[in-house]
């Protein structure tokens, strides 16, 4: 969008934030002290700098990724999805971590080498594998289509070049801006708990756990929350959080791109709270990242049933205002003040042929990892979360076990004994022989900022599994245990990790382990070496890389043909005007004749506004499409024309006066060419 087409921003906080903080309570109470911590010291041994930025992809007609659903296609937008980049410089040694946090599905392993690809460019060697770790939020609500490997653009009908750029390009921006950003600041540490977010989804898999597992999580959940804090000055400037919950508030039948949970979080502490205008702020007063760690059994549904839509906005909202509750309590903490070195490492790992040793194998015997296979039970999905293909049970599905293992093909002596309780469904590891299906060889990583160690791994661990990685690194450097924390959904995405105990009951998650019973055990065998390489400052092999699949990617859905207005009708008409007279708390609605949002992603704009007129005359925006007030609804008329319907839910305490919404759309000739529009509603009233 030109810079003529947006009209003055500089009250634009005035509707949003007049009701943003009515009935939160503790949120409210805290927002008066975002950092009360003392003065930087004027040796502060970091340089630390903050980014931020856009990385949403397509909005219509690509799947959303994560429920595993091929009717779940996009139709709209939400909230955008953004990326929120940390870089930590130690200035006594010169070495330096990025981290990034993505409101994402996954992080892909053809985003992870995009992004480095970008920074090699703009930085030569100063950002590579070695010291940046890319995390995703794993929100079920994000455009899919990103990967280079086949299985996960299934249900988005393959590769979507749009998106994964706007994913790539969102990532990298983010990074530039944390670089550009870097300054003088201290780094504090602090650990609470959290109650009442999150529930065990497959609570008969972790009680099969050792006594000593179940003990330190009393009620089969992960309630550990920390908080790593940005300094300047004595104030707060930014903070990651890491705690454990699946970002599957929005249910399956939802259709609109949202951030989910973490997203809200996140948008809540920036937006709402620090007055962040996404669209202005170059340099934000405050970047705020909610990141995953071993989330594969923590769900946010705490009566163990996929929610409904629309309903699932509240308890998406709801549960996003605890996090960042339990977050923002902690700056009323003093912490731990970081000092000490900055340091990285990252092996890649062939999982599909690991020969893990008896010392983590827990039974004296050495065993071997296999080529990946997938079990019935993962077809089913998470019933508690949200079911994927019907016909599927989480356990025992004798009928598929049945056709796969006589029908279809044979498995291998090998192949059973290595994947055993497992009956293979689908054994993708010979299906990789033909065409990449899913990746094999992963990286692992693992990254420390002072006593802070992030152990990078690309899936998804259930609270016991991410356990035994934090002691097994914990007791090689001597850190805390509660300073150990798992990063998952990292730099690529292998699906789930499994205690062997937990494996055996082959539920869920047990059933999308891919790499067989040993695949825990060969992780922590592989952060074993990653720890006593950073505590003794030894270099690794790099081991066996992932290779570059870009020229095999497949995109099977065709692109934008033509758009038309209805008939008698142009781009931008008004269909359904909204009412004269709205109050606070109602939503105030209207159609216009549009276009496909996927001509022009929009990515750092936006698709809407709404506007109020003040007392001058002149329109100012209060609202675009990234707030959570606002929803942007795209449905195909016909064969070429385009019906968008945009609503705002007035908030309580908006100004009276003067309203009116307005659409940004950009209509595809037959000929291809783009051409942008407005539509404007006529004013209505809020009293």
């Amino acid at each position: 969008m030109s810079a003529e087409r947006r009209p003055v921003r500089t009250s634009r906080r005035t509707v949003l934030r007049a009701g943003a903080l009515t009935g939160l309570g503790l949120a409210g109470a805290q927002m008066a002290a975002p950092g009360r911590a003392t003065a930087a010291a004027p040796d502060a041994g970091f340089l630390v700098g903050r980014g931020l930025a856009d990385a949403t992809g397509e909005v219509a007609e690509v799947g959303l990724m994560g429920y595993g659903r091929f009717d779940q296609q996009a139709a709209g937008l939400h909230t955008r999805l953004r990326a929120r980049a940390f870089v930590v410089a130690d200035r006594a040694s010169g070495r330096r971590v990025m981290l990034i946090v993505a409101d994402s599905p996954m992080i892909f392993h053809s985003v992870h080498q995009a992004v480095l690809r970008r920074l090699a460019g703009a930085y030569g060697d100063l950002y590579t594998e070695q010291n940046v770790l890319i995390t995703a939020t794993h929100t079920h609500a994000g455009p899919g289509g990103q990967s280079h490997h086949l299985l996960y653009n299934t249900t988005t009908f393959g590769f979507h070049r749009k998106t994964f750029e706007a994913v790539a390009d969102g990532l990298f921006e983010a990074a530039q801006r944390a670089h550009d950003d870097l300054a003088p600041s201290e780094l504090v540490l602090s650990h609470g708990t959290l109650t009442g977010a999150s529930v065990n989804r497959s609570r008969s898999a972790f009680e099969r756990n050792p006594k000593a597992d179940r003990d330190h999580f009393p009620d089969a959940v992960d309630t550990h929350t920390s908080l790593l804090r940005v300094e300047r000055a004595g104030r707060a400037v930014g903070a990651v959080n890491w705690f454990p919950v699946h970002s599957t508030s929005m249910s399956g039948d939802n259709r609109l791109v949202s951030a989910d949970n973490k997203g809200y979080a996140a948008y809540h502490w920036e937006r709402e709270v620090h007055d962040v205008d996404y669209l202005a702020d170059g340099s934000p007063a405050f970047v705020s990242a909610f990141a995953q760690t071993n989330s594969g059994d923590m769900s946010p549904n705490l009566d163990l049933r996929p929610p409904t839509t629309p309903e699932d906005f509240a308890h998406t909202r709801a549960n996003g205002l605890r996090q960042y509750e339990a977050a923002a309590a902690q700056l009323l903490k003093p912490g731990v003040r970081l000092s000490g070195p900055v340091d990285s490492r990252l092996v890649y790992v062939d999982l599909s042929d690991v020969t893990v040793r008896p010392e983590f194998t827990g039974d004296g015997r050495t065993h071997r990892t296999s080529k990946p296979c997938v079990g019935a039970s993962m077809a089913a999905g998470s019933l508690e979360d949200g079911p994927a293909f019907p016909g599927f049970e989480e356990g025992e599905n004798p009928f598929w076990d049945a056709i796969s293992d006589s029908v279809i093909y044979t498995v291998s002596p090998e192949l059973k004994q290595a994947q055993a309780p497992k009956d293979v469904f689908v054994p993708i590891g010979e299906m990789n022989r033909l065409y990449p299906w899913v990746q094999e060889r992963v990286p692992v990583m693992l990254v420390r900022i002072g006593r802070l160690h992030l152990i990078g791994i690309p899936g998804e661990v259930t609270v016991c599994a991410g356990l035994r990685l934090r002691r097994t690194v914990a007791a090689i450097t001597g850190a805390d245990l509660d300073d150990v924390l798992v990063a998952g959904y990292a730099n690529s995405y292998f699906h789930y990790v499994t205690t062997p105990e937990e494996y055996d009951a082959q539920q869920y998650e047990g059933g999308s382990t891919l790499f067989g019973r040993w695949q825990l055990p060969a992780l922590q065998q592989t952060a074993a070496a990653l720890a006593v390489s950073l505590r003794d400052g030894t270099e690794l092999p790099l081991g066996p890389k992932a290779p570059d699949l870009s020229g095999k990617a497949l995109s099977l859905q065709p692109g934008v043909v033509l758009d038309a207005p209805p008939l008698l009708r142009k781009f931008g008409d008004v269909l359904v005007p909204p009412r004269e007279t709205y109050r606070a708390g109602e939503r105030a609605e209207t159609v216009f004749a549009g276009a496909h949002p996927g001509n022009d992603l929009h990515r750092g704009d936006t698709y809407l506004e709404v506007q109020h007129r003040d007392s001058g005359g002149a329109w100012r925006t209060v609202a675009d499409d990234g707030d959570w007030p606002t929803r942007f609804h795209w449905k195909r008329d016909g064969v070429a024309a385009s019906r968008v319907t945009i609503t705002w839910d007035i908030p309580q305490g908006t100004p009276p006066g003067a309203y009116r919404i307005v659409y940004h759309g950009d209509a595809r000739s037959l000929a291809g060419t783009v051409t942008p529009f407005t539509g404007t509603s006529p004013a209505f009233t809020v009293r």
